[in-house]
């Protein structure tokens, strides 16, 4: 084995793990079975239901052999897989000895990070049918904290958490039904990221709540989080609930420098079960962001939190015992029985007044939400020593998923992130969320707060990495676009605005720049920039969602256009332009300042 790789935990972060190969410090057969013993050795945490034999790992690494590392984005990098998760020709077990089977096929979202490079190095335990936010329920041992064994890890996807956390893999894959792929992460260092829903196929994993489940990912730090998503984020038309990604979801928008100003919601009274030590820190990761640019302003929770109660009391875990259905209950924990029970007596009317319930709820949070950027929520209130959970087990697993079991219900994208350590050692952290298809979004206001942190990486004691630089501006939720004639307040086609959604910004002026023209119709002006004798032009600045930009565009006929207008505060806009033809028989009208003084002449 090359001398380069030593007992010692190496930093297995993307962009530090693609140097050293770079650099040919060590090939990915010396670092994966240097990995594979260190979680032989490190078997106390109970991370792992199945580590891969050598034999077993031949196929990956045979597949890297004579490739370059900078051809595969994630050449030789090792992950987890939750064993909820399929991976071709290794049993999955879901934490249950007696319903294990062994795929032929590997998971869509594995199969699709084996193609970029990645390694599986096996499949990390969890919480029984990945029910439960503890990592305690599991007939292959209960799931330790990486920091502090006493305590719980988190669940259902303890096993991943812990195993990132420890250094034995880059990033691993979990599911988030009610918080799975976030309470564990918080509790071992790690960002957790519960995409939007569809956005990673869920084909070829073992259902929880099929409506509602996620394929998570765990990793250490947000970039690499957006790096994996933007790989994993395959459509896949074999999943029927699968969706495609928008073109502005992608790692190319992810924003590593100065959020500037922003608009973050924090909950009115939050409940921390009376911990000081975890309130400290919310209130301290709230300061961080307003220091960061961000306003705080205070949301009244009880909508999210009601639509929290929905998803145990309420007929969704009816899907839960529909999973389990061929399952022989004394197969099953006893803990996992008792939770699968309570569908019980749940009839499709139950359900159906459920789903109405949310339909309701989901309005009013919407509502909360909107003119939001994210809102932030502890992740959990509190954590707990495994012999606390023991003790309670239903009660405090409850009290776990107070600010994550709303988020898959409501449809939301939510990033869970570490922001310090508590005095038994173990971290915690907190959570932001946003609507379908915020992820990018997310991950940025993340990776902001995240290294103002300062945290290392997991349990490996290695630095963060340097922000890197983000590549494209975000894509805004809405764009501004100048209007000077017949798309005016009042003006015969100011509805093509105010039918896609349109929201007047401003009534302003363009800078002292441009002449204005009634075209020969007499029914539309032209703005034509002119740097000698132009004037400032009275305008309009309007906002469209950015879905409903394209099909305003399209409908301006020639000799208008669409182009940049520089505005009397310098910036520049989308706004009306004319072709040089179009003034063929026009009026020259940029004495009256603007349409409307003509439009009042004639």
């Amino acid at each position: 084995m090359n001398d380069a790789i030593t007992d010692s935990v190496h930093n297995l972060g993307l962009q530090a793990l693609r140097s050293a190969y770079l650099q040919g410090d060590f090939t990915p057969r010396e670092l994966i079975g240097q990995l594979t013993a260190q979680a032989r050795r490190q078997s106390g945490y109970n991370a792992w239901i199945s580590l891969l034999s050598d034999a077993q790992l031949e196929p990956y690494l045979s597949a890297l052999e004579g490739k370059r590392p900078e051809s595969l984005p994630l050449y030789g990098v090792p992950f987890a897989i939750k064993d909820n998760i399929d991976l071709a020709g290794i049993p999955t077990t879901a934490a249950c000895p007696d319903f294990a089977y062994t795929p032929g096929e590997s998971a869509a979202v594995v199969s699709a990070l084996i193609a970029a490079g990645a390694v599986p190095l096996g499949k990390t335990n969890l919480d029984q049918f990945a029910t439960g936010l503890v990592g305690t329920r599991s007939p292959y041992g209960e799931g330790k904290n990486s920091f502090n064994p006493d305590y719980i890890s988190g669940g259902s996807s303890a096993g991943s958490a812990i195993a990132t956390a420890l250094g034995q893999v880059s990033f691993a894959l979990g599911t988030d039904t009610a918080g799975s792929g976030r309470v564990p992460a918080v509790l071992n260092n790690l960002v957790g990221h519960k995409p939007t829903r569809g956005l990673l196929s869920t084909r070829g994993v073992v259902p929880a709540c099929r409506t509602l489940d996620c394929v998570s990912i765990f990793a250490l730090s947000c970039d690499d989080a957006a790096q994996l998503l933007d790989i994993a984020a395959s459509y896949d038309p074999q999943d029927p609930y699968a969706r495609p990604n928008t073109f502005y979801n992608r790692q190319r928008y992810f924003e590593t420098a100065g959020a500037g100003h922003f608009r973050f919601g924090v909950p009115a009274q939050p409940d921390f079960q009376r911990d000081a030590e975890t309130r400290a820190l919310f209130d301290a990761s709230v300061k961080r962001l307003e220091a960061l640019g961000g306003e705080a302003v205070s949301v009244a929770f009880e909508p999210f939190l009601e639509t929290a109660r929905l998803l145990y009391e309420g007929p969704w875990v009816a899907e839960r015992w529909l999973a389990t259905r061929d399952v022989d209950s004394a197969s099953m924990l006893p803990v996992i029985n008792a939770i699968i029970a309570t569908a019980e007596g749940k009839s499709a009317a139950d359900a159906f007044a459920a789903q109405y319930r949310l339909a309701a709820l989901k309005r009013q949070c919407d509502a909360l939400l909107q003119d939001l950027d994210f809102i932030v929520t502890p992740t959990c209130p509190r954590f707990y020593t495994r012999a606390e959970m023991a003790e309670q087990p239903i009660v405090n697993n409850s009290l776990l998923g107070t600010y994550t079991n709303f988020v898959n219900l409501l449809d939301y994208s939510a990033t869970a992130i570490p922001v310090g350590f508590t005095d038994c050692g173990v971290p915690w952290g907190v959570t932001l969320f946003s609507g379908a298809f915020d992820d990018i979004r997310l991950l940025s206001y993340a990776g902001l707060l995240h290294r103002a942190c300062q945290l290392p990486l997991g349990a490996t004691g290695h630095p963060a990495p340097p922000a890197t630089d983000g590549t494209t501006a975000a894509v805004p939720e809405r764009i501004k676009v100048v209007v000077c004639g017949a798309h005016l307040q009042g003006q015969p086609l100011n509805w093509q605005l105010t039918e896609r959604g349109g929201q007047l910004v401003s009534e302003t002026r363009s800078a002292p720049r441009y002449q204005l023209y009634a075209l020969p119709d007499g029914k539309r002006p032209a703005m034509v920039r002119d740097d000698v004798d132009g004037t400032a032009i009275e305008v309009e600045v309007w906002s469209l969602p950015h879905g409903n930009f394209g099909s305003f565009v399209a409908g301006i006929p020639a000799p208008l256009g669409i182009g940049k207008v520089e505005m009397a505060d310098g910036s520049w806009l989308s706004g009306f332009i004319c072709e040089g033809y179009g003034l063929a028989g026009a009026h020259n009208i940029t004495g009256y300042g603007g349409w409307r003084n003509w439009l009042a002449t004639r």
